[in-house]
């Protein structure tokens, strides 16, 4: 899941992206409301946690343009004022959740997930494939029985390749969902990512490279 936190108070907005990055989520941040258009005109996100109490331009019209652009990121909106009106206002504004401040962190992940799966299509609650199943929701990931020890960023990869159904999913597209703007297009952390999940995954082998392609699990 790719997620966008808009908030300008910088401890939290730190501490809300790490947060999420914990959970396997690829995570980029913005101070205002200009900054977080521009990335929101740059990359696809899932879901974008929005401080409605922006400076300059405002998280409502911040909003709006997202609402209006049809991209399909789904909006998340927090703010210290908690009133039924502000929560109807929110919402008006085509915000798909609202959450007031101060919050609890856990649930806030809770309706950022919840959220994520209504921005893709559905999936199944469990994804499999041979003996490989993967549980996104309580972040549990097994092969015959045995759990897997997974990093966050080898957890998101094995997700997103169970979740393309045998399809290849190329370099570029795990680049660009599991990781953030802050990684170097060039770099190798993609194939030192999939090295490390196939010595977890064990054998046979679970991951093949498509040469020219990228990876899928299944079969050749």
């Amino acid at each position: 899941m790719r997620v966008l936190v808009v908030e300008d108070h910088r401890t939290l907005n730190a501490l809300i992206a790490s947060g999420l990055r914990r959970e396997a989520m690829a995570v980029d941040t913005a101070l205002d409301g200009l900054a977080a258009l521009e990335q929101l005109a740059a990359t696809r996100y899932d879901v974008m946690v929005l401080d409605r109490d922006l400076p300059g331009l405002h998280g409502d019209e911040v909003c709006r343009r997202t609402v209006a652009g049809g991209a399909g990121t789904r909006v998340l909106m927090l703010t210290a004022a908690g009133t039924v009106r502000d929560r109807v206002e929110g919402l008006g504004l085509g915000a798909d959740d609202y959450l007031p401040k101060p919050f609890d962190f856990a649930e806030l992940v809770a309706r950022v997930r919840a959220l994520g799966r209504r921005s893709t299509p559905a999936l199944p609650p469990v994804l499999d494939n041979g003996d490989l199943t993967l549980d996104p929701n309580r972040r549990v990931a097994s092969r015959a029985g045995r759990r897997l020890d997974l990093s966050p960023k080898e957890f998101a990869v094995l997700s997103h390749l169970l979740a393309a159904g045998g399809r290849v999913v190329s370099a570029e597209e795990l680049l660009e969902r599991v990781w953030d703007d802050a990684t170097d297009p060039f770099t190798t952390t993609v194939k030192t990512t999939i090295a490390r999940l196939r010595g977890k995954l064990g054998q046979p082998p679970a991951i093949h490279t498509v040469r020219e392609g990228g990876y899928r699990i299944g079969e050749r």
